[in-house]
């Protein structure tokens, strides 16, 4: 058992002993204030009311029966209206190392889900330009949480959903096309709503390479259907060109995953949807439940019946559909295929759709929950070099790309700079500090932290695998140093089980920063080489146990632990 296990069972018995109802169940915590002891517990204040005690009369009780031995306590203390502070002896503190040591790579990981299947969709960008920071923030995101549900024993399917199909497809093949024309000396300017980065004069480029000009007759008629607002006449041609330049953009958002160390179970096609029927599956299903009308020649949805401030146009006038339609079809693809829980992780401009498509999915009633999909919404991310925003990528156009940021400061430092906030809050991303190595820099002064206690073993010449809690005088970890950073330590798979299920990844980073401080302080204090034997064999497993969970942690994020910087 851990130390925090042991004082609970004997906490248990102490409860028991002073009449506590049957089924008690005392609940640990940490002092804010490492000062105030170990753990505490408001066990008294929760047993006042049906012992009618006092609290403070009931923490004295407690305190008379509790087996300090047994519960590896050496101090006690009430405080306030009746918490208990305990701290442990030096030796009772430390023993909880041995479960790293014995763990390893898998310490914090437990088996909770059982093995259940999940679904996290995320990035999922329309293939129409680079991937921008905010699909980088959203794949760090959808990332990390896929890596806390896989420790907490899920399934987990990654999936990306490619929004091939639509408006922005349309204009994306337009935008192809005037630069086809626009090579071939032809004059005309990109439509309304096109794109204009440099990548799209290069698959213009490639385009031509590989396929050649088209004839300018074609080229010509068709760049003035698109400066009138129109489509080219000539389809063939005009499909041609919009399969190559989705296929030239999927396969390079796929370069900037892979560049960011993000890889996909599932790639999934919105125009699948359309031609293997589905989306007119769910809209009949949709009409047949009896949740539809019309009205003005447009089908409507009442997804006020379920919770939504407004109904929705399903099938406008001109036949076509709206966007949230297909997602409710996709959705209904993920419970089909046997994921009943799916997370989703946007960006904050899709609140709105959040309510419509549970909506979609519960006029269904195909037995879809209330609530599926979550949703993980985030904000988006500013960019500053020099103290000033950065907007423009000159190969993009409008926006910072991935790909910029990586190139600029590294995989690690984009991965950790966009998890270190909560989702939902706006987040500025520093490439100086980024860039920076120093103290101030976050992710350098973790691994820093990594690289140092890889270094103490590659000094003194130690292999880290023969480093074992066997014979190990617990009670020679005594320093506060030692002590703060063994709570630490044993606390991770308690702050990786919290993340995990309020799906959370800052957590794991915000906890790294703190013990990464804890690491750096005790090696400053303490000497660990040239010690007497004792102490020495007892910071040696200090060493490689924070070593162990720093790897453990940044692997959670997906960012290397260097031994050497």
């Amino acid at each position: 058992m851990t130390p925090d296990e042991l004082l609970r069972a004997a906490l248990t018995k102490a409860a028991i002993a002073v009449g506590a109802p049957a089924g008690v169940a005392p609940v640990l915590e940490r002092p804010r204030d490492p000062a105030h002891g170990d753990w505490a517990t408001n066990l008294a204040l929760t047993l006042a009311k049906p012992l009618g005690k006092k609290p403070r009369d009931v923490a004295a009780e407690l305190v008379a029966h509790l087996d300090l031995a047994a519960a590896g306590v050496s101090a006690t203390e009430i405080a306030g209206p009746g918490f208990i502070n305990f701290r442990l002896d030096a030796g009772a503190h430390a023993r909880g190392l041995a479960d790293i040591l014995a763990q390893g790579a898998a310490y914090g990981r437990t088996d909770v889900a059982q093995g259940k299947p999940v679904n996290v969709e995320f990035v999922s960008a329309n293939p129409t330009g680079p991937l921008h920071v905010g699909h980088g923030r959203q794949a760090a995101l959808g990332d990390a949480i896929s890596a806390l549900l896989e420790g907490a024993g899920y399934a987990v399917t990654r999936e990306f959903y490619y929004n091939d199909a639509g408006v922005q497809i349309e204009n994306l093949a337009k935008s192809l096309w005037v630069r086809v024309a626009q090579a071939a000396g032809i004059e005309v300017a990109i439509p309304e709503g096109g794109y204009n980065g440099e990548y799209i004069k290069e698959i213009a480029e490639r385009y031509v390479a590989e396929h050649g000009t088209p004839p300018l007759d074609a080229l010509r008629a068709g760049a003035q259907a698109i400066a009138g607002g129109a489509r080219p006449a000539d389809v063939a041609l005009f499909d041609a060109m919009r399969r190559f330049a989705v296929a030239a953009l999927r396969a390079e958002q796929d370069l900037d995953l892979k560049a960011f160390g993000v890889q996909f179970d599932v790639y999934y096609l919105e125009s699948s949807l359309y031609t293997d029927g589905l989306v007119e599956e769910t809209v009949g299903l949709l009409q047949k439940g009896g949740h539809t009308f019309e009205d003005d020649g447009a089908l409507w949805l009442r997804t006020t019946d379920f919770g939504d401030d407004k109904d929705r146009v399903m099938r406008k006038r001109d036949g076509t559909y709206t966007y949230f339609v297909p997602d409710v079809a996709y959705h209904v693809t993920k419970w089909r295929r046997g994921f009943t829980r799916a997370i989703n992780v946007q960006g904050a401009d899709h609140h709105g759709t959040t309510a419509r498509v549970r909506a979609g999915l519960q006029a269904l009633e195909v037995g879809v929950p209330t609530g599926y999909p979550e949703y993980v919404l985030h904000q988006m991310v500013t960019v500053t070099r020099g103290g000033e925003e950065v907007k423009i990528s000159k190969r993009a156009g409008s926006y910072v790309t991935v790909r910029d940021l990586i190139d600029d400061v590294g995989r690690d430092a984009v991965r950790y700079f966009l998890l270190m906030r909560k989702g939902d809050s706006q987040l500025v991303f520093d490439v100086d500090l980024a860039r920076s190595q120093s103290e101030e820099n976050p992710v350098y002064y973790i691994q820093m932290a990594h690289a140092r206690l890889s270094g103490i073993f590659r000094v003194g010449e130690i292999d880290p695998a023969t480093i074992t809690a066997d014979g190990v005088q617990w009670d020679a970890l005594g320093e506060e140093a030692e002590r703060e950073l063994v709570s630490s330590l044993l606390d991770y798979p308690r702050l990786v089980s919290g993340a995990a299920e309020s799906l959370e990844p800052h957590r794991v980073a915000a906890w790294l920063l703190e013990t990464a401080r804890q690491v750096h302080l005790w090696y400053h204090k303490h000497h660990v080489l040239g010690e007497p034997e004792h102490i020495l064999r007892a910071r040696l497993v200090l060493a490689k146990s924070a070593r162990q969970v720093l790897a453990n942690g940044l692997s959670l994020l997906g960012i290397s632990a260097p031994d050497r910087m």
